[in-house]
């Protein structure tokens, strides 16, 4: 995949079942731009097509993961431009990878270092894993710094993940979370040395590879549209989900269990 400019945004490695998308702009921190997000999303639509990928991996080149927007592209936009754009553009070019990444038939994983601010925090928070290396940390830059409102899912992943307290004192103040930090607030599900970064995503990507991919879509959407249930209704949810995964899985693990197999092999 390339750019207009001939340039790759994205690059796509698949190895043992493990689809690594790093995002490619280093020199403006993975800023995102058109093409970044339009790579982006034709990327995550090769994975979900590739009937050998079972986990994807988003990752940032350079010093970090994601700054976010790249101003120097909005800067060159006239007010006219700014004020017609937005709507189009959020669900022509950066919404359907945020869609597409929260739909996708396999799990995610977030390998995240450096900064992460701005809309960089839709995409990092939109993976069902997010593990940070000590030197990352996240700014929600969008109300302080550029007066406009949290967007790519951020201010839909933020108060679910950490309460409406603490998220709302990020977007607000725009102060820098430290990564063991984010992960005491629950934004991220782990937070490590910078030196065991690469370790443990591959260890998460290794025992994500071997679970069954309905099962993963099926507890996301679950636990996703819980705070707009209640309790009985949330059994009933479970209930639809156990009625198909039930009869198509736990008998495959029982198998596995009595012909004293480490680990069942399940559909992707």
């Amino acid at each position: 995949m390339s750019s207009e400019s001939g340039v790759p945004c994205i690059h796509s490695r698949v190895s043992e079942g493990v689809a690594t998308l790093t995002l490619d702009r280093p020199e403006v921190l993975n800023a995102m731009n058109f093409e970044l997000m339009r790579e982006l999303c034709a990327a995550l639509d090769s994975a979900a097509e590739d009937q050998s990928v079972r986990v994807v991996v988003i990752a940032g080149a350079g010093r970090g993961f994601c700054s976010g927007a790249d101003l120097a592209s909005a800067s060159s936009q006239t007010a006219d431009d700014l004020q017609s754009a937005p709507e189009g553009v959020m669900d022509e070019v950066f919404h359907p990878a945020i869609r597409r990444l929260n739909s996708m038939p396999v799990p995610t994983i977030a390998r995240i270092h450096g900064v992460v601010a701005g809309g960089g925090l839709g995409v990092a928070l939109g993976c069902d894993l997010s593990i940070a290396a000590h030197s990352a940390r996240f700014v929600c830059t969008f109300v302080p710094r550029l007066g406009i409102a949290p967007d790519l899912g951020s201010s839909w992943h933020m108060p679910l993940r950490m309460g409406r307290a603490r998220a709302l004192g990020a977007a607000l103040l725009g102060d820098s979370i430290p990564a063991a930090q984010a992960a005491e607030w629950g934004l991220v599900w782990q937070a490590v040395p910078d030196a065991a970064l690469d370790a443990t995503v591959a260890d998460a990507a290794a025992r994500l590879a071997r679970v069954s991919g309905d099962a993963v879509r099926r507890t996301r959407e679950l636990m996703d549209t819980a705070p707009g249930r209640t309790l009985s209704e949330q059994l009933d949810a479970e209930a639809e989900a156990q009625r198909v995964l039930i009869p198509r899985n736990m008998l495959r693990a029982a198998d596995a269990f009595l012909a004293k197999q480490k680990d069942p092999e399940f559909e992707r």
